[in-house]
């Protein structure tokens, strides 16, 4: 498959590019800082802004698949703005470039803890991640209402490790 990964050099993005190319698919990489990228030739790198959906669309078009690993950075005092902004612009920028799949990884507040109740709503969350987790469940939000895509949010656990 021909696969555009936006994060490619982040913890989860790494994680994912690495699984990508162990199965042999074509990446283009999309990453704030793509000299971060170790040469392979499965590997594309670009660096695009991710906040502007036409760039998006430009950075993504001709790939199978989008997979979404972006985080605007957990040291971002606009966290939670630049979240949901860039997650607007992803979402339209797959589109727009007639991709049809679009996996978007979010974070663990957004999973159910009991009926109805995100962990993120839980006195007990932490408080460094908050911004981020409200954001990426206004990312899952705005992809619930999406008729256009054929999308899959994954929420992984709170602990990632290597």
């Amino acid at each position: 498959m021909k696969i555009a990964l936006i994060g490619a050099t982040g913890f989860v993005g790494a994680a994912i590019l690495q699984e990508a190319l162990n199965r042999g698919h074509e990446v283009t990489a999309i990453a704030r800082n793509p000299e971060k990228l170790a040469a392979h030739r499965n590997v594309h790198a670009q660096n695009t802004d991710v906040y502007n959906e036409d760039a998006v669309a430009r950075s993504v078009a001709g790939n199978d698949a989008v997979i979404s690993a972006f985080n605007p950075g957990w040291s971002d005092p606009d966290m939670y703005n630049h979240q949901v902004k860039g997650s607007r612009a992803i979402i339209n920028g797959v589109k727009k470039a007639g991709i049809a799949r679009l996996l978007f990884v979010g974070g663990a507040g957004s999973l159910e803890v009991r009926p109805g109740v995100q962990s993120v709503d839980l006195p007990t969350f932490p408080a460094e991640y908050k911004q981020g987790a409200l954001a990426t469940r206004e990312a899952l939000n705005m992809l619930r209402q999406e008729t256009g895509l054929d999308w899959s949010f994954l929420s992984p656990s709170a602990d990632l490790f290597p």
